[in-house]
């Protein structure tokens, strides 16, 4: 493979093809289906797809099949089937990405906006920009880059559901659906992950797995005067806060269930010491700091650590609590709150929501009434050690595409997907990677893709492959 041209090509076709259409895509509020209960009739995600399916199509490669594929009661499904190359080696390349979108949230800068492609200098604005977008756009770019440089594929398919967003729930039932379709998945390449700097191509080589739980504690039938209840009938918010305290301790943020904990692996250590001398600040630069507001630790090593591969708990949203202006003198009957665990990759997420439920409802305080609403439980990953070919694949396009050696991260978010195709494909290869680096603005306002890096990760993957059907 003529990997200089294999660069051209792909830079080419970013420029000509991929930023337009790219641009057109984040024109849909393709809205993942959590957030928009009408998605089947607003007919978005429907949209985006198409869209997709359009352009992909219109790249005229030869012996491709491209289909929308649809379950009853489910979220659409685009799948692309490229057959291989001549004289390519066995198996299946499984590329993956996504069309469905945060919500657009308030806030974005003046002239940006969720729906508004902006190109300025170097980065393309918009909600799905960079998550994700693009990653479809790069599979077939990719593939095409190889293909007309004497390069060899593997069959490849390209696969972008749009629920990602919303925890992946029908990609199950899809990946049972198409099982016999897919085939012997060799090689996994995801584009829906993140970099530490726009420097080097980043490797992730763990995801947090999650689960989600709504609890409600329940003192009363309706509110009472707070001068005549207090003191009486003990306070919701009173009980939560010692439920809470069972499961987090609150002046560490250390999550107290080992359901929850596991044994950080010694090679994961290592690697995380490894990037932080390559890139320090890869954690602590990760966030905006409020002026004057101190990190959990000083010491980055653990802040990755706690990030990557310790459990933790957020309280993502609550009701039962009126806006402090409409707020009486009122003991209220109850207060909910939606608790969100980011668990260790290699943590059980069905062990730890039957902990935390366990926890949560043994020996009430006062005997207050707790209930469960919405609960969530999704797998993390820890990647396969990398096969000789893949590391020497990556090694040259750091060389030659980069010019900078290729680091590995682990990540504190959660791609479900990646668990559930490892528990499919035990012996696949992974290339968990994506354009997602500092500044991308994922879930917020401002939202942005860099577009040289985005071309640089697409030739990478070229790389990968044609190393894979040569292997």
């Amino acid at each position: 493979m003529d990997r200089v041209a294999v660069a051209k090509t792909v830079d080419q076709v970013w420029d000509e093809s991929v930023l337009p259409s790219l641009s057109e895509l984040v024109e849909i509020p393709a809205v993942s289906p959590a957030f928009d209960a009408d998605w089947a009739t607003s007919g978005h995600l429907d949209a985006a797809v198409e869209h997709v399916r359009r352009w992909i199509t219109a790249r005229g490669i030869a012996g491709a099949e491209v289909e929308v594929v649809r379950l009853p009661e489910r979220t659409p499904l685009l799948l692309v089937d490229v057959p291989a190359t001549e004289g390519a080696g066995e198996g299946t390349v499984l590329l993956y990405g996504h069309l469905d979108k945060q919500p657009p949230v308030g806030g974005w800068s003046e002239g940006l906006g969720p729906w508004t492609p902006v190109v300025r200098g170097d980065r393309l604005y918009g909600r799905g920009a960079a998550d994700d977008g693009y990653a479809g756009y790069a599979a077939i770019t990719a593939i095409e880059a190889v293909r007309a440089h004497g390069g060899a594929h593997a069959r490849c398919v390209v696969l972008l559901e749009t629920g990602e967003e919303s925890g992946s729930p029908d990609l199950p039932a899809y990946l049972q659906h198409l099982s016999e379709r897919l085939g012997d998945v060799s090689l996994v390449v995801c584009l829906d992950s993140g970099a530490g700097d726009y420097d080097r191509m980043w490797l992730t080589t763990s995801l947090r797995g999650m689960v989600q739980l709504e609890v409600t504690v329940q003192v009363l039938e309706s509110g009472l005067h707070s001068g005549i209840a207090s003191g009486i009938v003990p306070s919701s918010f009173r009980v939560l806060r010692q439920l809470l305290d069972r499961l987090e301790d609150s002046a560490t943020g250390a999550v107290r269930l080992p359901e929850l904990n596991v044994e950080i692996p010694a090679n994961r250590i290592a690697e995380i010491r490894s990037s932080i001398a390559a890139a320090p600040g890869l954690v602590r630069n990760s966030v905006p700091w409020l002026d004057g507001l101190r990190p959990v630790a000083e010491d980055e090593v653990e802040l990755a650590l706690n990030n990557f591969w310790r459990p933790t708990l957020s309280i993502i949203g609550a009701e039962g609590l009126p806006k402090p202006g409409d707020a009486g003198n009122v003991l209220r009957p109850s207060t909910t709150a939606l608790l969100s665990f980011r668990l260790p990759p290699t943590a059980d997420p069905e062990a730890a929501l039957r902990a935390v439920q366990e926890e949560l409802t043994n020996d009430v305080p006062y005997g207050a009434k707790v209930t469960f609403g919405h609960t969530e439980a999704g797998l993390g990953w820890n990647a396969p050690d990398l096969a000789p070919w893949l590391e020497t694949a990556l090694d040259q396009a750091s060389d030659e595409v980069f010019g900078a050696e290729w680091r590995t991260m682990g990540l504190g978010g959660s791609i479900p997907f990646m668990g559930l195709l490892q528990d499919a494909y035990p012996a696949a290869q992974f290339v968990v990677t994506g354009a997602l680096g500092p500044d991308s603005n994922a879930h917020v306002p401002d939202e942005a893709l860099n577009l040289p890096f985005a071309a640089k990760i697409t030739s990478a993957i070229a790389y990968v492959l044609d190393a894979h059907a040569t292997r």
